[in-house]
């Protein structure tokens, strides 16, 4: 299929990137922007001695992970595919489902925060993926098929997101180049909480 600069075929975009992750071309600082790469089917690879819900969360304390939560604390759980939330003084916590990269080496861990926040996010492939992708599009406005949803939470890591998802399907598997996504009603809602600043770290 062939995806030009007026018409986005999303699935053939899909299909692309997910072959590409397959023939290990993908680098997380050059895919992570594109955050669809296929489904896979979900595992239970979740620490046995870990206390967890009916939905395979781990219950995680910012302790563990924040000296303050000054300006608020993200704690991604690529593990369970988990988002914790807590505002500054603790009196707002929330936990959302995610999906995560589709590979070990497309999944960032560490510290960063949010820098930026967009309302209806528009995507661009980077340099090195238009490079090997000619025909994928420069750029894809707000709508129903930009792969970022309606919200993004840009992160000091070029390239990085915490954005939603247009497929529904994609939340609670490993379907991303190296983006978190999260339902769309989810990241409004994360949207409002966080702030430029917020703290963020990746485990």
């Amino acid at each position: 299929m062939t995806i030009n600069s007026k018409t986005f075929d999303r699935r053939a975009f899909l299909g692309a990137a997910a072959g590409l992750v397959g023939a290990g071309l993908a680098a997380p600082a050059v895919f992570a922007q594109t955050p669809d790469a296929g489904l896979e089917t979900i595992d239970n690879s979740i620490n046995s001695n870990a206390h967890r819900n009916i939905s395979s969360f781990r219950e995680l304390d910012w302790r563990d992970y924040f000296s303050t939560t000054t300006n608020g604390a993200i704690l991604v759980d690529t593990v369970s595919r988990a988002l914790h939330y807590w505002n500054d003084d603790q009196s707002v916590y929330k936990l959302y489902p995610t999906s995560v990269p589709v590979s070990e080496d497309l999944t960032r861990r560490g510290r960063t925060e949010v820098i930026r926040k967009v309302e209806n996010p528009t995507w661009a492939p980077t340099p090195s993926m238009k490079a090997r992708n000619p025909e994928w599009p420069d750029f894809v406005p707000a709508g129903p098929d930009n792969p970022l949803g309606t919200r993004a939470l840009y992160l000091s890591w070029q390239y990085y997101r915490i954005h939603g998802t247009h497929d529904t399907r994609k939340i609670g598997r490993k379907s991303s180049n190296g983006c978190i996504g999260l339902y769309n009603q989810h990241i409004e809602e994360l949207y409002s909480l966080a702030k430029v600043g917020t703290q963020v770290v990746l485990v």
